[in-house]
């Protein structure tokens, strides 16, 4: 995805107060729908690989182009996996058109937000979020694993949602939880509650546990691994 000029077709006739074209993006094809919305966001269907993007209805071409071409690796590690899946036969019942992403879309396959890098004001929207939430999960949660963190702290990850020290009973949580989903953040925390047991790694002590106390964990886990850490 080299840095090519990038090409608008005639607009596909939608419903009222939205715009649809097909951007090529250094030979990309992308659908872009503007719409009355705050946030960019770009998707990319699990079934078919196409790339869209929904974006506020002023949001410049250049704009549009530049967030896709910052995404290039993501985009071609998607596009790469529906691939793979029609090789093997299409998907299962796991991977149809179905994942949301931050914001709260309900989409039509694997959807990133355009965010490019962390602000004071992102990080204390964040922060405001999970420290809300928190003391309405540990009392929900607690008696039901029977084990509570003794601190939990909030920081910027690069690879991990969380993570927990049994012997000190210290909890960390990926600061990006609260600017996702709210089930999101409740996943990861009831998975380092469940830590807290001291089981290892995450063998089936560990998925005994999680299935007592969360019987969908396993589905929570695969919409979260989805999600791309920023």
């Amino acid at each position: 995805m080299g840095h090519m000029p990038v090409r608008r077709s005639t607009a596909l006739p939608r419903a009222s107060r939205s715009i649809t074209i097909v951007m090529t993006i250094d030979g990309l094809p992308v659908t872009v729908t503007r719409k009355p919305i705050k946030n960019m966001y770009l998707r990319v269907a699990r079934g078919t690989g196409e790339v869209t993007v929904s974006a506020p209805l002023r949001m410049r071409d250049g704009q549009i182009a530049e967030f896709v071409r910052s995404r290039q690796n993501w985009i071609a590690q998607q596009i790469a996996r529906a691939q793979t899946r029609t090789l093997d036969g299409g998907c299962d019942s796991h991977c149809g058109d179905g994942a949301s992403g931050v914001g709260g879309g309900q989409g039509e396959g694997t959807e990133e937000p355009h965010f490019l890098g962390w602000t004071d004001e992102r990080k204390q929207q964040a922060a405001h979020m999970i420290n809300a939430a928190l003391p309405g999960l540990l009392a929900k949660w607690g008696p039901v694993i029977g084990r509570t963190p003794t601190h939990i702290s909030l920081r910027i990850m690069s690879s991990r949602w969380g993570s927990c020290t049994p012997k000190t009973g210290r909890i960390r949580l990926n600061l990006q939880l609260g600017l996702m989903d709210p089930k999101f953040l409740e996943s990861v925390l009831v998975h380092e509650m469940t830590h807290l047991w001291n089981t290892r790694g995450h063998g089936p002590e560990f998925q005994q546990r999680m299935d007592m106390y969360q019987p969908n964990w396993r589905q929570l886990k695969r919409e979260l691994n989805r999600q791309p850490i920023l």
